[in-house]
This record gives structure tokens, C-alpha cells and sequence, in this order.
């Protein structure tokens, strides 16, 4: 199984501030939209309570170590690792991690490929963060770059890094 992780980052990898994302672009949550549709997405409570609902059209699965209500449909894991079994029994071909700061730091050893949106911005008053990437572990195999415009704050640029083999 391929596992994915799906994340917007500012320059100083901040990617979230008060609950949410630090910014609203269309065009990422478009590209957001395609790379994770029809995938299962895991993701830790902080960012399903950020998002406010399950994302359509996508097994949505939480990890949380407390007991938590979740709407019909969505899974609850305690761990990463039972949410993993869970999806390796089920024949699954590629699941999309899709935050917070905690779930990537813990488990970005697991990580096989990222899909990052570089927002190409400084935030100071950053909570939470992107661990940083070390060169000698990905490679950059593709990019394309959005310049700042009416419908987009800041530019950015869509960066698709794959591990590198050992």
C-alpha cells in the first residue's frame, strides 16, 4: 500500500494557525481535491474537527487515543499503526495522510511519497508545523509553480517528493 502525504506548508513549514489553515487557495484545494479523492484519508482529530465534516467521496478515518463521537461513516483508530492493518486487510492500494503536525512528525518514517503545496510566505505566529525534509531521504520529481493573483493570496508551488530508496 502507497502511503501518501497531502500538505500545504508556508516557507518556514507552517501549516496551521488557530485550528485552521493559514490561508484559502483555490487552486490547492482544487489539486487537494484530485490527488485524494476516492482514497481513504487519515487524519488526527485536531484537523477532522478543522474541517468540520468528513470529506465526500473518501473513507475517512481519525486516530485518537480518547474515545471520541464521530459522524456515520467514519472510522475511529487509536493508532496509526491499527488504522494501517485496517486498511491492508481491506486490500487498499494508496491512503492519504492528511495531517496535523503530530500525525506527520510521528509517522513521516512511514511515508512514502508527499504531494506539498510551498506557499510561498513567512508566518510568525505559526502553532503548527511540517517537520522539515531531509534531502537525503526524498527526491523532487515533479513541481509547478501558481503565481500570487485576484483569486490566490500568495503564490505557491506544487512539489511531489518520493523516498528515496535505500
Amino acid at each position: 500500500m502507497i502511503r501518501t502525504i497531502v500538505v500545504a506548508a508556508s516557507e518556514n513549514n507552517v501549516i496551521g494557525i488557530n485550528n485552521q489553515l493559514p490561508w484559502h487557495l483555490s487552486d490547492d484545494l482544487k489539486f487537494f481535491k484530485k490527488v485524494t479523492l476516492g482514497k481513504p484519508v487519515l487524519m488526527g482529530r485536531k484537523t477532522f474537527e478543522s474541517l468540520g465534516r468528513p470529506l465526500p467521496k473518501r473513507l475517512n478515518i481519525v486516530l485518537s487515543r480518547n474515545s471520541i463521537s464521530l459522524p456515520e461513516g467514519v472510522l475511529h483508530f487509536s493508532t496509526y499503526e491499527e488504522a494501517i492493518t485496517f486498511l491492508e486487510q481491506h486490500n487498499t492500494e494508496e491512503v492519504c495522510v492528511i495531517g496535523g503536525g503530530v500525525v506527520f512528525a510521528e509517522y513521516l518514517h512511514t511515508i512514502d511519497q508527499i504531494f506539498l503545496t510551498r506557499v510561498h510566505t513567512i508566518l510568525e505566529n505559526g502553532e503548527v508545523f511540517f517537520p522539515e525534509l531531509k534531502e537525503n531521504e526524498w527526491q523532487k520529481v515533479w513541481e509547478e509553480f501558481h503565481a500570487e493573483d485576484e483569486n490566490h493570496n500568495y503564490s505557491f508551488t506544487f512539489q511531489h517528493y518520493k523516498r528515496i530508496q535505500s
